[in-house]
């Protein structure tokens, strides 16, 4: 990956892993998760401080 990333790149980059965060979703319902929950957990809220920080930062980008 290139030390430089232009502002599409990095859009559709984002947009990727937001697309990816319902499968977080679907795994935190799993009864049988165990211990995993917590970690399944601290990845959903760092998803969603990107997804945050990112949208603060380029407010006129859309990931959809």
């Amino acid at each position: 990956m290139s030390p430089h990333l232009d502002i599409e790149s990095l859009r559709q980059q984002v947009s990727l892993i937001q697309q990816k965060r319902p499968a977080l979703v679907a795994l935190l319902n799993q009864p049988d998760l165990g211990i995993l929950r917590i970690d399944v957990t601290q990845a959903l809220e760092e998803l969603d401080d990107l997804l945050a920080e990112f949208k603060s930062v380029f407010p006129q980008l859309d990931l959809n």
